[in-house]
């Protein structure tokens, strides 16, 4: 039986037709790997070999894997997140959103603003305090204009609205 918890966390790799879940899954806290490749058999090789749940819209891919791998039905961004949050049981934890990288999945690092007020624009250094870093890709987060669109977003999912 593969285990798909680690810390208490479940792990996923969305294949190819799920990028935007991918990413969302992704600013939720959760492990999530994206798997752009054709390779059915190393998309459920690499599924268990890191011990992660298959989130896929290939009905076929389901039914060959049937213990690896979560259907998803709608193509509409919100029904899929719900899909895995009802599909799965899962609770989605505040302490926990935006803590990775939506790009590369690598867990981001807290930054001051005196670490990258040379990388960010100046209005953003002049009003922001708070930055997250992915030394992985370099990428630079913080709390714009976008960030309370993205949290009433999410309790969307959690009000099922």
């Amino acid at each position: 039986m593969v285990k798909f918890v680690e810390d208490g966390e479940m792990k996923f790799i969305a294949n190819g037709m799920l990028g935007s879940l991918a990413r969302w899954l992704r600013l939720l806290g959760f492990d999530t790997e994206y798997f752009s490749g054709k390779d059915k058999y190393f998309l459920a090789y690499n599924a268990r070999k890191e011990s992660r749940m298959v989130l896929t819209r290939d009905r076929k891919f389901v039914v060959q894997y049937p213990v690896i791998s979560l259907l998803i039905e709608s193509e509409n961004l919100r029904q899929q997140l719900k899909e895995v949050k009802d599909k799965l049981n899962l609770h989605f934890s505040p302490e926990l959103f935006f803590t990775r990288c939506n790009i590369c999945n690598n867990i981001l690092q807290p930054k001051n603003i005196s670490d990258v007020i040379e990388f960010v624009p100046e209005y953003v250094a002049k009003t922001q305090t708070h930055f997250s870093y992915c030394n992985v890709c370099g990428r630079i987060y913080w709390q714009g204009t976008h960030w309370q669109r993205m949290l009433d977003f999410i309790k969307s999912i959690e009000s099922n609205e």
